[in-house]
């Protein structure tokens, strides 16, 4: 029995190039993505790092995706390398351009921290997410939404700025798939036991999670 294509596999969708396995497109070592996490683009998915916006190398931050996400089109990140100061009197970087204003250079510009999407995030189409937001396990980022705070696991969130539409099931539901981690299983455990993965019926998931 085989399980599913390799996570090292370029186009995992046999004569689809405009999906791929983003682990396997993306250059930045401050980048990371986790094993069969998905990016698909209108042109190409060699987008994906043009999309990932102001992110300086002297800012250090990254931006991190688990396992098992799946992005689409569009979707943009907005790093700290954007962030301008806003406890001064003005907004405009006078220090960046040198040239005599070259002495006004803070200690250091605003940084939220690294930016951190969770495993089987849904992020729709055109959305934004905000530098250092952490997106829970199981979330969904609607079309177009602008995330400018956190999302719980297993949410829902959608417009601008992202509200909470729902939770995708209730808090016992929740603390229980969290708990299972079955993105964290192995492959071969993962293929077997898909049925319970892909379907509603958590008795069903839990009895996998306690087999082998």
């Amino acid at each position: 029995m085989t399980s599913g294509p390799s996570p090292d596999t370029r186009y995992p969708i046999p004569g689809q190039t405009r999906l791929a396995f983003l682990k396997n497109i993306v250059k930045n070592p401050n980048i990371i993505v986790g094993d069969y996490t998905y990016y698909d683009d209108f042109e190409t998915p060699e987008n994906f790092e043009r999309n990932v916006l102001y992110h300086f190398d002297f800012e250090g931050d990254r931006l991190i995706i688990g396992k098992f996400c799946s992005i689409a089109s569009d979707v943009k990140f907005i790093m700290n390398g954007g962030n301008h100061r806003t406890d001064w009197f003005t907004n405009y970087p006078f220090p960046v351009f040198g040239n005599g204003w070259e002495h006004a250079m803070p200690d250091s510009w605003p940084n939220k921290g690294d930016t951190i999407i969770g495993n089987d995030v849904w992020i729709g189409y055109g959305a934004m997410l905000m530098p250092g937001v952490q997106v829970g396990d199981g979330a969904i980022i609607a079309t177009g939404a602008v995330v400018t705070r956190n999302v719980e696991p297993y949410a829902i969130v959608g417009g601008n700025p992202a509200a909470l539409i729902r939770k995708r099931f209730d808090d016992a539901v929740i603390q229980e798939l969290l708990q299972i981690r079955w993105w964290d299983w192995d492959i071969q455990k993962i293929t077997r036991h898909l049925p319970a993965i892909c379907g509603g019926d958590l008795a069903m998931l839990r009895q996998a999670a306690q087999e082998g």
